[in-house]
């Protein structure tokens, strides 16, 4: 199987794709917002408005592999645990830092658990390679704990998908560090990136 390395380009494509917003505020869920689109609208496999735009199932595409990336950025950046959680096939099976785990369930008490203590999350998420009905991102986040503390996270992911574009395999490596709240990069209010906002490579990450 050969990859196919995302380039330059691709990693400031701002091309709108639709998704949710967020419903949550520090953690909590926010009444005044709507649900986010979430299951088959975070994966990709919803239907969509015409027969010119497919969903993101495997094998991929360039195109398809961007949207993808750019449908789990917008469902992490709702932090609704449960809404994600069903992006993951019913068995799928993780390993995040040195956690190891299998099933929605243990997925979305794992998010649970990460957004109650990571707050203010923002992530932005790109696209490294692809091939087949697998893609390998990297990433970045930032986010403060209760005592008011900044961290900046930099991962890497690696995805497979089953044929129904539900996730089955992640494993995410991650390092962070504390930073100072002014030197923050990620500023936008708290949801999905906007189209317009700045791709991982800009900030050097």
């Amino acid at each position: 199987m050969s990859y196919r390395e995302a380039g330059p380009a691709d990693a400031l494509d701002h091309r709108p794709f639709r998704s949710g917003r967020t419903v949550r505020r520090n953690g909590a869920l926010d009444p005044r917002l709507p649900r986010p689109e979430t299951g088959a609208a975070l994966i990709g496999t919803r239907e969509k408005e015409n027969d010119d735009d497919p969903p993101a199932l495997p094998p991929f595409t360039h195109e398809s592999a961007m949207e993808k990336v750019r449908l789990a950025e917008d469902g992490w950046n709702s932090r609704d645990p449960a809404g994600v959680a069903m992006a993951y096939s019913p068995d799928s099976r993780w390993r995040n830092r040195v956690e190891f785990f299998t099933g929605r369930d243990q997925i979305e008490a794992f998010l649970t658990r990460k957004w109650n203590r990571e707050i203010d999350y923002r992530l932005i998420k790109e696209l490294w390679a692809f091939a087949g009905n697998r893609i390998a991102v990297r990433y970045a986040y930032e986010y403060h704990d209760d005592s008011g503390q900044w961290f900046r996270a930099y991962g890497n992911e690696n995805w497979e998908f089953d044929d129904g574009g539900l996730m089955r395999v992640r494993h995410s490596s991650i390092n962070e560090h504390p930073i100072r709240q002014e030197d923050r990069r990620f500023h936008w209010p708290l949801g999905r990136r906007p189209d317009d906002h700045p791709g991982l490579s800009h900030f050097g990450f």
